[in-house]
């Protein structure tokens, strides 16, 4: 059997592998670059839009980047993080249509004000506080804030009509938030490398087979599912970027930086809205709070959404327990994930979240009128008969080994690299696909790392993105120039 060289595999066709492959292709388009993914097309697990909430995560209206502190305070370091990554995010696909390669803006995202949303006391206080906190950084600077009926009438109308005059709420907006299409982002920067020379697109093809050589490149074998074809791919760099199906890949990599680490998968789904002439008189994404023991998954909004060019109205997620770690995963995966090197991490976590089992256990048996009880929270006159359950994609959060040898439960998303730059792979959640260009940018500072230091290298990477190397977070004059660029370029202004 003859054995497929390749500069590069990429494992997974998502929008972390397809991120990826678009940013080492205009770094160096002699790469050759091999993308295989287990499904008969790309872009159909996390990615896809009916999987993820499709919110451009920016800090703008998500209250879990902003916790309380024990005084009463509130934290926006995670905030800001966030908003500077998805600038990044920004300038890519800016660049990407200016230069023709993606298509008309609108086709994967599309201009959605960012909302938070509370009631009672307590909240509405915390609102005001993570307001006055927010605004007055330059990220967050046309954060505006509200307690208006006259105000709230016109942000969320769906949400004040009907509610109780005597409750006090408030409410934050972000006019140039947005809506993101992943699914249909990631299909269009495929199609585009897929007519590119030295670019191969395997599909319904999973790995079977992954081992490092002596010399330092990579065996990988895949089995085509529908021809029981095998083919042998040998490679120097390996980017696991498989969703849930990551973990277990990187295990069987027998990389030392994988030891310790576990997952626990997470489901969810979302209430749809079937009638459009209520869909249509909401056109925003408005974020809550999430319960106590709830993983950052399971925030609850009330979602403006744009899929496959289809507007639709979701709320949700509702989170539940489940052994898969892919949608069309095994039940098996969880179990099989368990090693001797993180036994003792997973035992740690299950014993010290038992808030979030708890919670997980009550989602998963909750009726359909609970579900729609909690969505009269946000929507008070909601109907049971206007809105149907359906899944949305699979999470599995990352356990992460702590000094002492136990074990701690991460919400957010990781590089995983080997030391000698041959193989990566990204793990977690949330922010996730918001931040694919800025955590493709440390894949790419980790494993090509020389490269990246050629002067050739960082002049076409300040192309892809003009803030590359410098700080979005401390120069607001950076800032305003390239936030003037991506809101013009992307529509979203």
């Amino acid at each position: 059997m003859a054995v497929r060289q390749a500069d590069v595999v990429l494992v997974g066709g998502g929008v972390m592998s397809a991120t990826l492959g678009m940013m080492l292709r205009q770094l160096d388009p002699s790469l050759d670059i091999v993308m295989v993914e287990r499904l008969d097309h790309v872009a159909h697990e996390s990615t896809d839009g009916w999987n993820n909430a499709g919110t451009g995560h920016a800090g703008y209206c998500e209250l879990n980047y902003t916790p309380e502190t024990g005084d009463g305070d509130v934290t926006i370091d995670r905030a800001l993080q966030i908003n500077a990554q998805f600038e990044v995010s920004l300038q890519l696909w800016s660049y990407l249509v200016e230069q023709g390669i993606l298509p008309e803006p609108s086709s994967f995202i599309n201009r959605t004000p960012h909302q938070s949303f509370v009631w009672g006391e307590k909240d509405v206080a915390f609102l005001k506080r993570r307001y006055e906190r927010l605004s007055a950084h330059h990220l967050f600077r046309d954060m505006e804030y509200t307690e208006s009926p006259k105000d709230l009438e016109e942000w969320m109308p769906l949400i004040v009509n009907n509610r109780d005059p005597m409750q006090r709420v408030a409410a934050t907006r972000i006019k140039h938030g947005s809506d993101v299409d992943f699914g249909s982002l990631t299909r269009s920067m495929v199609s585009w490398l897929e007519t590119q020379p030295n670019f191969e697109l395997m599909l319904s093809s999973p790995v079977h087979y992954i081992d490092q050589r002596d010399n330092g490149r990579w065996k990988i074998r895949v089995k085509n599912q529908k021809t029981g074809e095998l083919t042998k791919l040998e490679t120097g760099f390996v980017f696991l970027g498989a969703g849930g199906g990551a973990l277990p890949l990187l295990q069987k990599s027998g990389i030392d930086e994988a030891r310790g680490y576990g997952g626990f998968p997470v489901s969810g789904q979302w209430l749809v809205c079937g009638k459009p002439d209520i869909v249509k008189q909401h056109n925003s994404k408005v974020y809550g709070k999430a319960p106590i023991g709830a993983p950052p998954m399971s925030v609850p909004h009330l979602d403006t959404r744009i899929i496959n060019g289809e507007p639709a109205l979701l709320f949700g997620p509702f989170a539940g327990f489940t052994t898969r770690f892919l949608k069309q995963g095994s039940i098996f995966d969880l179990i099989g994930s368990v090693k001797p090197t993180n036994l003792k991490p997973m035992l740690s976590v299950s014993k010290s979240n038992m808030d979030l089992t708890r919670y997980l256990i009550g989602e998963v048996f909750q009726s359909h009128g609970d579900r729609v009880a909690s969505l009269r929270n946000f929507f008070p006159d909601a109907m049971e008969e206007d809105w149907q359950l359906r899944m949305a994609g699979q999470r599995v959060q990352i356990i992460k080994q702590v000094d002492g040898g136990g074990g701690k439960l991460e919400f957010g998303t990781e590089i995983v690299a080997a030391k000698d730059g041959t193989l990566a792979a990204l793990l977690g959640a949330s922010p996730g696909a918001s931040t694919a260009a800025n955590a493709m940018i440390n894949v790419i500072e980790r494993c090509f790392p020389e490269k990246i230091k050629t002067p050739e290298w960082q002049e076409r990477m300040k192309e892809l993105v003009p803030s590359y190397g410098q700080s979005l977070v401390e120069d607001e004059a950076l800032l305003t120039k390239v936030r003037e660029r991506t809101l013009s370029t992307l529509k979203l202004g």
